[in-house]
C-alpha cells in the first residue's frame, strides 16, 4: 500500500472527519435530544391525553345517544341541558352556597377522623400495651357499618352539624387507623435496632424512622379516607339537611330535575378525582424516591 493510500485510510478512520459526516436522525434521537424538563412535560402531556380518552369517548356516546333519541331525557338529560343547569346554578349562587357547606363538612369531618385514627394507630402500633387494650375494641367497632350508626347519631345529637361531622369522622377514621397501625408495625426492625445503637431517643426514632417508613401506608389510608368520607357526606346531607349538595340532590329528585341531579353527581365525581390528584401530589412531594424509581423502570 502506497503512502498516499495509507493517508487516505487514516483520514477515513479519523474521529474528526467521521463526526463531520451526515448522520441520519431518527425519532428516538429527537426525543433524546430534548432537555429533561421538556421530556418530562411531553411525557406528562401524553399521560394526560391517554387518561382523557375514555371520558371523552363516553361523553361523545352520551351526546350522540341524546341527540338521536336513544337515551330518554327522563332517564339521562343531554349534556347541553346539564351544562345549562350548571351555569344557571352557578350564576344564581345556589351551587356555591351548597357546595361551600359540603366542602366545609367534608374537610372538618376528615380532619377529625384522620387525626383520631393517626393518634390511635400510633398508640397501638408503638405500644404493646396500647395494642392489647385498644386494638381488639377498634377492630370490632370498625366492622359496624357507619350507616347503621347514623340513626343513633341522629337520636343522640339531633340533625345539627355535630351529627354530620361525627358521621363523616367515624367513616374516615377507621381506614386511617388501620393503615397507620399497619405501617408502624411493618417498620424494619433492623432500622429500629440501629437507631437504638446510635442512641436515638424515642421521639427521634419516631420522627426519623417510623413515620417515614409508614408514610406509604399513611397515604393509602388518606386516599381511602377521602373516598369513604365522600360517601358519608352524601348520607349525612340526605338526612334532614337544609343545605349542601346532598340537599340539592334531594330537592332535584322531588321535582324530577334530572339535569340538576347529574350536575351534583358530576360534582361528586370531580371531587373524588381532585382528592386522588391531591394524594398523588403528596406522594410525589413526600416520596421523591418513588418517582425516581418509576423513571428508572421506564
Amino acid at each position: 500500500m502506497s503512502a498516499t493510500q495509507r493517508a487516505e485510510v487514516a483520514s477515513a478512520g479519523s474521529p474528526q472527519l467521521r463526526a463531520a459526516e451526515p448522520v441520519p436522525v431518527t425519532a428516538a434521537d429527537g426525543l433524546l435530544s430534548l432537555s429533561p424538563g421538556a421530556a418530562q412535560r411531553e411525557s406528562a402531556l401524553r399521560e394526560l391525553a391517554t387518561r382523557a380518552i375514555t371520558p371523552l369517548v363516553l361523553l361523545a356516546a352520551w351526546s350522540v345517544g341524546s341527540a338521536t333519541g336513544w337515551i330518554s331525557p327522563q332517564t339521562l338529560a343531554a349534556p347541553r341541558a346539564v351544562w345549562q343547569a350548571f351555569v344557571q346554578l352557578l350564576g344564581s349562587g345556589v351551587l356555591w352556597d351548597n357546595l361551600s357547606i359540603s366542602l366545609q363538612r367534608a374537610l372538618l369531618g376528615l380532619v377529625l377522623g384522620a387525626s383520631t385514627g393517626l393518634v390511635l394507630g400510633l398508640v397501638t402500633g408503638l405500644s404493646r400495651t396500647g395494642d392489647r387494650l385498644l386494638d381488639p375494641t377498634l377492630q370490632m367497632l370498625r366492622t359496624i357499618p357507619f350507616l347503621a350508626v347514623a340513626p343513633l347519631l341522629v337520636l343522640w345529637f339531633g340533625i345539627d352539624e355535630q351529627q354530620k361531622l361525627l358521621m363523616i369522622a367515624l367513616a374516615a377514621g377507621f381506614p386511617f387507623y388501620l393503615n397507620t397501625h399497619g405501617g408502624v408495625r411493618s417498620t424494619d426492625r433492623k432500622l429500629l435496632e440501629a437507631a437504638r445503637v446510635f442512641g436515638a431517643s424515642r421521639r427521634e426514632t419516631i420522627a426519623a424512622i417510623i413515620l417515614p417508613a409508614a408514610l406509604p401506608q399513611l397515604l393509602v389510608g388518606l386516599r381511602q379516607s377521602l373516598g369513604i368520607s365522600l360517601i358519608a357526606l352524601i348520607v349525612a346531607e340526605q338526612t334532614n339537611s337544609p343545605r349542601g349538595i346532598g340537599f340539592l340532590m334531594m330537592s332535584a329528585q322531588q321535582f324530577f330535575q334530572v339535569e340538576i341531579l347529574l350536575v351534583c353527581v358530576a360534582l361528586y365525581g370531580l371531587w373524588g378525582l381532585l382528592a386522588d390528584v391531591l394524594v398523588r401530589t403528596l406522594e410525589r412531594v413526600l416520596m421523591p424516591w418513588k418517582r425516581a424509581a418509576a423513571r428508572g423502570r421506564a
